[in-house]
Parts: structure tokens; sequence; C-alpha cells
């Protein structure tokens, strides 16, 4: 579940961000500090939207930053960041990007259960509301916990 990748350190919320490589790399910083993915992963998120486009905004103002395995994921975590201020990512269908979902996975297996539990949550209409009006990362992580039922 989303709820077992997540803690209070890696929830960010109404973050400052110029551009999407900032705002990138400001979703990411929690899980570079914790140790669950390099300076590197981060780097190869950037360089793969350079080359490939904006592959990882999955739907209207939601993107969920995310590189290779090999590339510099250390552990298998997910963060939840809110925007202060939506930013252009270059998706002409979902720009701006307004929440951010960073994901490292160690392999191409073990986290999929929590990306099947964030599907869920980005099909709930209340969930960006509630985010919204959450006021600190142990209200997002309640939050995630309460819509998972546990």
């Amino acid at each position: 579940m989303l709820s077992d990748l997540l803690d209070e350190s890696l929830v960010q919320l109404n973050v400052e961000a110029t551009d999407w490589q900032d705002a990138i790399r400001k979703a990411a910083q929690p899980m570079v500090d914790n140790g669950d993915v390099t300076p590197a992963y981060v780097d190869d998120i950037i360089k793969g939207a350079q080359e490939l486009g904006p592959y990882f905004v999955i739907t209207e103002h939601v993107a969920m930053p995310h590189a290779r395995p090999e590339c510099g994921a250390l552990k298998t975590a997910v963060g939840i960041v809110t925007l202060k201020e939506p930013v252009e990512f270059g998706s002409k269908e979902n720009d701006p990007v307004k929440y951010l979902f960073p994901l490292a996975a160690t392999d191409n297996d073990n986290h999929l259960s929590a990306l099947q539990s964030l599907v869920e949550l980005l099909g709930d209409p209340d969930f960006f509301a509630q985010l919204d009006s959450a006021s600190s990362p142990k209200n997002v992580v309640d939050l995630v916990h309460t819509k998972e039922g546990r």
C-alpha cells in the first residue's frame, strides 16, 4: 500500500518552484536526504524528461517523477508534494502540475501495490480537496491511511 512507503519526512506542502526542474529537485530532496535515492537519481529524472518529454505527468495536474531503479534508487519510497503555484511541465493535456508524487523503486515489482493504491487515490475527487486543505505532513499521512482504510 502507498502508506507503507510514505512517511512524514517525504511530504511537503505549498512548495515554491520556479519551473518543472526546480519542482522535481525540491520534491525529491527529502528522498536524497533520507538515503532513499542518490543525487544522480534526481538528475536522471530530469535528463529523462529532457530526452523523452514529461512522461511522468500521469493525469491532469499530477506528476509522478521517477527514474529506472538502477539509476540510483536505494530504497523503495514515495513522496507527496503540493506546489504553492502550479508549474508547466510541457504536458499539453495535463499541465499545469500542482501535485507531485516522487517515486523511487529498487526493482520493477515491489512498488506495484503502492502504485495501485495511488491510482485509487487519484481517482477519488475528494482526495485533492483534502490534500489542499492539509496543514501538515501528518495530516497528509493520516489522510492516506484513512483513504486506504487503515
